[in-house]
């Protein structure tokens, strides 16, 4: 692809694209089947065509519906302190203060890590299914596909499980923690939400969405 620096008689939008990550803007040249389009500033993959990303993708959407539903619902931790033992799942753990004000943050807490993920992979599988079955996008597909990269940001499952290995160090000295189900659920999780960005053409996902 061709930067545009300064260039007179622009061409229009539809034939170019910008780097998401340092702004440089290029002419979009489709790239053959194992070929990628690459930022000449800083590498970023701005065009990465796949033979069948989408079935990939929507496996990948359907398996992350899956873990994120058991991950909520089995048990998380099991913390055993002076004789005594509680168990706790993440739903549980979310909603532990929901008296005033702290009831915001607990819902706040169970959209980042449950609800936001839960609802990207939705939109992506009800924005796929049309293109890989070769008919006509669903209604408002383009603004499911927008939402979805919206809330990517917002999606706080790696966080949270950063924040949970730092908690279990602090407190191993203190109890005895034993993992539960949804803690190896949650994990497998976190893989397959970053697999699934990782297969993700965004590009090509709007092309088709604009072509059909």
């Amino acid at each position: 692809m061709d930067e545009v620096v300064g260039q007179s008689g622009t061409p229009p939008l539809d034939d170019l694209i910008c780097c998401p990550t340092c702004d440089a803007l290029y002419k979009v040249r489709q790239p053959e089947f194992g070929e990628r389009a690459v930022c000449a500033r800083c590498h970023t993959k701005l065009i990465v065509p796949r033979s069948k990303a989408g079935l990939r993708i929507i496996a990948l959407a359907v398996t992350v519906v899956i873990l994120v539903v058991s991950a909520s619902v089995f048990p998380f931790l099991r913390v055993e302190a002076g004789g005594a033992t509680n168990a706790t799942s993440i739903l549980d753990a979310a909603f532990a203060f929901t008296d005033g004000p702290l009831l915001f943050l607990s819902l706040l807490l169970a959209a980042l890590i449950l609800f936001i993920p839960l609802c990207r992979v939705l939109l992506v599988i009800y924005v796929l299914v049309p293109v890989v079955m070769n008919r006509p996008p669903a209604r408002h597909a383009k603004r499911a596909f927008l939402m979805s990269e919206r809330l990517r940001a917002w999606s706080m499952a790696e966080i949270f499980a950063i924040g949970c290995a730092v908690a279990l160090v602090k407190i191993t000295d203190l109890a005895n923690v034993a993992f539960g189900p949804a803690f190896w659920l949650f994990a497998l999780l976190v893989l397959v939400v970053v697999l699934q960005d990782n297969f993700m053409c965004r590009w090509s996902v709007w092309k088709s969405l604009e072509t059909r």
